[in-house]
């Protein structure tokens, strides 16, 4: 067989696991996408302390749990949990496939080990045998996995780096969702909440980088402060992320009842008499509950920033169309992304006006991840493609001629 031979049909072998790898990154940023809706039904409906145990679910191995018992709050928060395995599982063969042909050897170990320790564990203590056949397997799957890895290159060691962060971070979000269960603490559910948005970020941006779109980025030589601006605004939006879960988590339901004015005032008066006298006016409903004033002041601050949310990705979206005009990639995603806040907010508003639905809250922290996420890729493209340079700036190339000279150019 020629070298020639050989040489196209290592191509094509590296072509397709690139498409895999693009693909099965791609689903885990769906999939981790789902767990942060579903998660947010669990709050919104209340569900965080319906099932009081953990890792296990009523005393059931979680993935024996009888589906006839997932009924109520359980349905919510159970199908949290196997959601939520199911990403932390796409995450790791994520991370081994990041390795490439390299982690045969190192599956191969790890299957053997938990294999052999899951038949240990069913002769030493044979009365409960769920967790052991869980265990073994999952090491004899690992072992056959090895067997059948793809035989591609290794990612670059920075991409290789950020796979082992997710896996890190999937493993720790799992640990903080269980001590919420454990040791009934909100902040813990803060914590939580915001590391799913973290993560969702990160393994997007994986998936991101696996792309042709990614790899066929150039940079162009012009002013690359609109850059900083997306930087900004996605900071804005991860600090009201931050600040929803905190009004989620301390369990106050609608601390304002009304929009846009807050108790008929711009501002609504904090004293304790007021305060009092709020209590006393609120209905008895599960989202009309017992308020402070801190609670108050925080759901105003939360007002505040919507609205400089609003007004930075605005200024995002000029400040590109009037440096790169409309056919510009920049431009249109954008534009795209105010169009997406400007849905947040109107959430928002819904929220209080539908007196805190839970599928319209829901959406609201949904749209919430859309919306940081739009901004983090949106950040990182400008800063692959905008190099300042210092004492000159060349006329804006639109985003398609950047391709044509990638072609043009290998």
């Amino acid at each position: 067989m020629s070298d020639s031979v050989l040489h196209t049909r290592s191509g094509e072998s590296r072509s397709e696991g690139s498409t895999s790898l693009r693909v099965f990154a791609i689903l885990t940023a769906v999939m981790t996408f789902v767990v942060v809706w579903v998660g947010g039904l669990v709050t919104s409906h209340g569900a965080g302390m319906a099932v009081p145990d953990w890792p296990n679910t009523y005393g059931y191995n979680m993935f024996f749990f009888p589906f006839p018992k997932w009924i109520g709050g359980i349905f919510y928060e159970h199908s949290h949990r196997i959601i939520a395995s199911v990403v932390g599982f796409l995450t790791t063969v994520l991370a081994f496939w990041l390795f490439g042909y390299r982690s045969r050897k190192l599956l191969r170990g790890i299957g053997a080990f938990l294999f052999v320790a899951g038949v240990v564990l069913v002769v030493v203590r044979p009365a409960n045998l769920n967790d052991e056949l869980v265990m073994s397997g999952v090491g004899l799957a690992g072992v056959v996995a090895s067997f059948v890895w793809p035989r591609c290159e290794p990612a670059p060691k920075w991409l290789r780096i950020l796979g082992v962060i997710a896996f890190i971070a999937v493993v720790g979000q799992g640990v903080l969702g269980g001590l919420r269960v454990i040791r009934m603490k909100d902040e813990l559910g803060i914590f939580h909440a915001t590391l799913a948005q973290l993560f969702f970020c990160l393994v997007s941006s994986i998936a991101l980088f696996q792309t042709n779109f990614w790899k066929k980025l150039q940079p162009l030589q012009t002013s690359g402060l609109v850059k900083n601006l997306y930087l900004i605004a996605s900071a804005l939006i991860l600090g009201q992320l931050i600040l929803g879960a905190t009004m989620r988590h301390q369990h106050a339901g609608l601390s304002i009842p009304d929009f846009p004015l807050a108790y008929g005032k711009l501002w609504p008066a904090t004293d304790a008499d007021s305060v009092a006298h709020y209590n006393q006016t609120r209905t008895a409903s599960d989202a009309y509950g017992f308020i402070t004033g801190t609670q108050i002041i925080l759901q105003m601050i939360h007002r505040i920033v919507a609205l400089a949310i609003v007004v930075t990705v605005l200024t995002c979206f000029i400040r590109t169309l009037r440096q790169f005009g409309w056919s510009n990639l920049l431009t249109k995603w954008s534009c795209g992304w105010f169009l997406l806040i400007c849905f947040q907010a109107f959430l928002g508003a819904a929220t209080i006006w539908t007196g805190k639905s839970a599928d319209v809250a829901t959406a609201h922290v949904a749209c919430g991840a859309l919306s940081l996420l739009s901004g983090v890729l949106l950040t990182i493209v400008a800063f692959r493609i905008l190099a300042t340079n210092a004492g000159r700036q060349t006329r804006a190339v639109p985003m398609e001629n950047t391709f044509a000279i990638s072609h043009s150019t290998t």
